[in-house]
């Protein structure tokens, strides 16, 4: 997702020293300075996000304190990788930035047969799939921050609430790039991430909605994403300068909420972008709509981290767009095909080139909510714009793996998935509703529950509400 990034501990009346206010241009310079951290692509980094679910009945939802000892079970595991939880129980491991896709790739394998080894004791097994197809949908994690961020979407409709309780995806995190221009540039690669996002949601498109307004989709989750928030998901404008744009899009975003001391809520002001936010006049007690208190630089660092966007520049880029993958390692795929296209500057060009002929008929609507988008989402590659954008991305990518000295079973990770689903106009939702039309049966079906009907709701405690995530085994990519 991550909706659980963490944030900078508060400080003055939260912690043991006076804050300090944040000037409007100081606000525009810290983010500035941040958003893009520039230099020769070096490091890659994935965020794995996985549904938990019972072996032998993969269709039941789990009761919270088992899937809280599971969460407790991963924790406490010697990793590599950071361990965290989403607000409806779905496991997220993230990698330390890796110097190679193959060190990336080892690093992630080693701590997922530990955390799998480790969780079939308990009779559980990790699933890929970006939306969990198990009802009711509940949510595992209280916490002030998901209790504001549930309210804050609450006012916006469903999505907000399906985005945290049911997602998972596959981010996949890339270095910003050279300050200079080229296909390594920075500007270049800010806007090839947004131009591929189309294709990389088609691609691996893999929550097949079944019900609801996004029936019929292959990329359900992209749609729940997409309709979370009027603009907390949307890109910024890829016209002009990517830095000067992320600084006004960040800062005239709303305000999703105003943490407060101890573990009591947190306010979830109305329609207050963090702009506004800088400009009230707080002397009297704050407006009708601001915090009776100015904003500082934790307030802003952690508003950060609760914008969505498809592309999220945190001095390196955060692409977040792909649904979690199937089998044991289903993600390397996405994972190889992003480095490819990124850090080879061959098939950088090749598929800025695709790319951008493809988008250019589309219109200049911002990511996620214009046409070509909505028709990843729907369509995948069914579509034969994006089939034949993908066949040729696919193409660069596997001439591109050896130059960058990936694995031969990366390689034919990568050709293998290019021939089952690319060069066929297909993606693994397929594959979800090819089983659910052979009526197989629940039993048969432990490594695709999206197939299954909903059943019997396990028992539920008021005991899960109140559970944490596990502390963090290292740093985020």
């Amino acid at each position: 997702m991550s909706a659980n990034s963490s944030a900078p501990p508060l400080h003055g009346p939260h912690g043991d020293r006076a804050p300090t206010p944040l000037s409007e241009t100081a606000a525009e310079e810290l983010i500035h300075g941040i958003c893009f951290k520039t230099g020769p692509p070096r490091t890659l980094g994935a965020e794995l996000e996985w549904l938990v679910l019972d072996a032998e009945r993969p269709w039941l939802p789990l009761s919270p304190d088992r899937l809280t000892a599971a969460h407790d079970t991963a924790a406490s595991l010697p990793l590599n990788s950071r361990v965290t939880v989403e607000p409806g129980g779905q496991l997220e491991l993230s990698s330390a930035p890796a110097a190679s896709l193959t060190a990336c790739v080892a690093g992630l394998r080693a701590d997922l047969r530990t955390v799998r080894a480790a969780l079939r004791e308990r009779g559980l097994v990790l699933h890929g799939l970006g939306e969990d197809p198990r009802r009711p949908l509940t949510r595992l994690l209280a916490s002030p921050r998901y209790d504001a961020m549930e309210a804050h979407f609450d006012r916006t409709g469903p999505a907000g609430r399906a985005m945290m309780r049911a997602t998972a995806s596959v981010q996949v995190c890339v270095d910003a790039g050279h300050e200079e221009p080229g296909p390594l540039g920075y500007g270049r690669r800010w806007r090839l991430a947004h131009l591929l996002g189309a294709v990389l949601v088609a691609a691996f498109a893999n929550s097949p909605g079944r019900e609801g307004p996004y029936e019929g989709w292959r990329c359900a989750r992209q749609g729940i994403w997409s309709d979370i928030d009027p603009r907390r998901a949307l890109a910024p404008p890829l016209e002009g300068e990517p830095r000067a744009a992320w600084v006004r899009h960040a800062l005239d975003t709303e305000v999703m909420c105003v943490r407060g001391p101890g573990d009591g809520p947190w306010a979830v002001p109305r329609g207050l972008t963090f702009r506004d936010w800088l400009r009230a006049d707080v002397s009297g007690g704050g407006s009708r709509h601001a915090p009776a208190r100015p904003p500082t630089a934790e307030d802003l660092e952690y508003h950060l981290t609760t914008l969505f966007p498809p592309v999220r520049p945190r001095g390196h880029l955060e692409l977040r767009m792909i649904d979690a993958q199937p089998g044991e390692d289903g993600w390397i795929v996405p994972v190889a095909v992003v480095h490819a296209l990124f850090d080879d500057p061959e098939a950088a060009e090749t598929a800025y080139r695709v790319v951008k002929a493809l988008a250019d008929g589309y219109g200049t609507r911002r990511a996620p909510r214009n046409p070509l988008w909505r028709t990843a989402a729907r369509s995948a590659l069914a579509d034969p714009d994006l089939r034949a954008a993908a066949t040729a991305c696919f193409a660069a990518a596997v001439e591109a793996l050896p130059r960058l000295g990936a694995d031969r079973d990366l390689q034919d990770a990568v050709g293998a998935f290019a021939d089952r689903y690319v060069r066929r106009g297909r993606c693994p939702a397929d594959d979800v509703d090819d089983a659910l039309v052979a009526g197989r049966t629940r039993a048969a079906v432990t490594t695709t529950p999206a197939a299954c009907a909903p059943a019997a709701e396990e028992h539920t405690g008021p005991a899960a509400h109140r559970r944490r995530p596990p502390a963090a085994k290292g740093p985020r990519p």
